[in-house]
């Protein structure tokens, strides 16, 4: 074969993707690979602990406002199906900071959907629709569950001296979901629409 013909075979080659490959996982799940961040691997681990508990919690949560979002019905819908919709992308960037964070501290973040409904403890609603009373009330008694973990979990960042998981948890999970808390909570007060008591 000629060099040309040789040198073009190899180019068409190495342009064909390799797929079908398979290889060992190069971190477990639940194994912490030891980062120069200054924080022993019990805390990291113990952070990455928790953190992924959140995280399937916080998965389900904003999974459970695309639901909302779409299957949402009656005079409020148009309020409501935006709502829904902002609540979602705010908590799916939460996501995203949770699992960096997980990542950042040596550990393995959850990322499929099976996993995720293992782990969290977050009621699983329905399949069908709802009214819109009890979807608000099911996405308060999320945001409750996430709440009440993520106090604990502060302190615990805070007393092992991991700064970075609890600013996390404080400055951006627990302030959006008590701002999340307020908005949604107001749709569920009782007051007249048009004239005052």
């Amino acid at each position: 074969m000629s060099k040309v013909r040789s040198a073009q075979s190899a180019t068409k080659d190495r342009a064909r993707p390799i797929d079908h490959q398979t290889a060992h996982e190069i971190q477990g799940y639940g194994h912490i690979t030891r980062l120069p961040i200054a924080l022993s691997e019990k805390t990291a681990a113990q952070s990455v602990e928790n953190l992924n508990q959140v995280l399937a919690d916080t998965m389900t949560l904003r999974d459970m406002y695309k639901k909302h979002h779409w299957q949402v019905a009656g005079p409020t819908f148009y309020q409501l199906h935006l709502l829904l919709d902002k609540h979602y992308e705010e908590q799916n960037e939460l996501v995203d900071t949770i699992a960096e964070r997980i990542q950042s501290l040596g550990g393995i973040s959850l990322a499929m959907a099976a996993d995720v409904a293992e782990t969290t403890i977050i009621p699983r609603p329905p399949r069908g629709r709802e009214e819109p009373p009890v979807q608000i009330s099911r996405l308060l008694h999320a945001h409750e569950i996430i709440l009440e973990e993520a106090h604990s979990m502060a302190r615990q960042a805070a007393d092992a001296g991991d700064d970075g998981t609890n600013d996390l948890l404080v400055s951006d999970l627990i302030r959006l979901n008590e701002k999340q808390v307020w908005f949604l909570s107001e749709h569920l007060v009782d007051v007249p629409l048009v004239k005052a008591d």
